[in-house]
């Protein structure tokens, strides 16, 4: 070799074709519907160079040992295992951010979804059409009917409704579970989403910078056919604390609204337990109220245990230094709720806003607290 040649790197040889798309499966408990998953993907996506990634969040039945059983034999199928996290946003984030492609869709491993329509997707994507393509239930063709019970269909075009008005996502179904989008709008936004909660989607439509090219496909949403829907009450307290911190600009953190829910609930135990320390074994206001405060304290830890900090919840011996913590906390927050109200009261003498501000700031100082020190990550 002359000094005036460079050496070049070797070519290689039978290099792979280009991944076009990374499909992201959520899953929890869904061991029977892993392979029929895979075969209806094989099917809707013939011709086009993809991957699927299923993302568990430790499930009890054998979904993961299924999804590697069946990805030892087919390079296209990936793994990747939770453990210590909960929440179907954060598992497709963390999916999303795992993709080879440089277009990601997410579907539910329920198989209500219809992923023949995974192509014209794509094609939208790959063609400059759209940033962002969303399987629409409520829109043309689209239709809910079957997979829907007629209350959570309700409660879903309410919840539509409500978002479109508030945060002007201007689509006819910011609750899908079912889209696509270019993997750079992730790599942009992703420090902004929130991983808890089911609503990712409306997440992702409020955080993504604008001029983001959007568009809507019709689907037909089928019933689910096994296992059981994961969708509880918590997806409405999730969803008005997603919708919360949207429309605040961040500023109120999503877990915060739980938390707050849990402290109003606590309230009423508070006074129900004082009124019966009083009444029922004739002890003094003080002694009432000391003993109202410890069972209200105690009853907002064990359901912000069970709802606020579930991805986080406490057992075993965590369980006793985690309360002892929580009654620090609120020890001191009680402080700082008299100490503020105080404050305020000698600037505006008026008994409610003071009482209000009070109330404000030991919320927040509990909230924070507890994060950092009874349900630490």
């Amino acid at each position: 070799m002359t000094e005036t040649q460079t050496e070049r790197p070797p070519r290689a040889a039978n290099l792979p074709a280009r991944l076009q798309l990374s499909v992201v499966v959520p899953t929890y408990c869904e061991a029977g519907n892993i392979a029929s998953m895979i075969s209806a993907l094989d099917a809707a996506l013939a011709g086009i160079n993809w991957e699927v990634i299923f993302v568990d969040d430790d499930s009890p039945d054998g979904t993961m040992s299924t999804i590697r059983s069946i990805g030892a034999h087919d390079g296209r199928v990936r793994a990747l295992r939770r453990v210590g996290r909960r929440g179907l946003a954060g598992a497709v984030i963390e999916g999303m951010l795992a993709s080879g492609a440089d277009i990601v869709a997410v579907v539910d491993a329920d198989l209500q979804h219809d992923e023949k329509l995974l192509p014209d997707m794509l094609r939208d994507i790959e063609t400059g059409k759209s940033d962002i393509v969303i399987g629409t239930r409520y829109d043309q063709t689209g239709d809910a009917s079957e997979g829907f019970s007629a209350t959570r269909r309700v409660s879903s075009m309410l919840a539509t409704t409500l978002t479109n008005m508030l945060l002007k996502t201007n689509v006819s179904d910011p609750m899908s579970g079912f889209f696509m989008l270019k993997r750079s709008i992730i790599d942009t936004i992703a420090p902004k989403l929130s991983p808890g909660g089911f609503k990712l989607l409306l997440d992702i439509l409020a955080s993504a910078p604008s001029g983001v090219r959007v568009s809507e496909k019709p689907y037909v949403f089928r019933p689910r056919k096994v296992g059981q829907s994961k969708l509880d009450g918590l997806v409405i307290a999730d969803f008005l604390g997603l919708l919360l911190t949207k429309t605040t600009g961040n500023l109120v953190p999503p877990r915060f609204f739980l938390f707050a829910l849990v402290g109003a609930t606590g309230l009423i135990i508070h006074l129900a337990a004082l009124r019966s320390a009083i009444v029922l074994a004739r002890a003094s206001f003080n002694e009432a109220q000391i003993f109202a405060a410890f069972v209200a304290m105690t009853f907002n830890f064990f359901l912000n245990n069970a709802l606020t900090f579930r991805d986080r919840r406490l057992s075993g011996v965590d369980i006793i230094s985690g309360l002892l913590t929580f009654y620090v906390v609120c020890s001191v927050g009680t402080l700082a709720n008299i100490g503020v109200a105080d404050l305020v009261y000698n600037h505006d003498p008026n008994w409610w806003r003071a009482g209000i501000a009070g109330a404000l700031m030991a919320a927040v100082f509990n909230y924070a607290a507890s994060s950092a020190l009874t349900w630490r990550r």
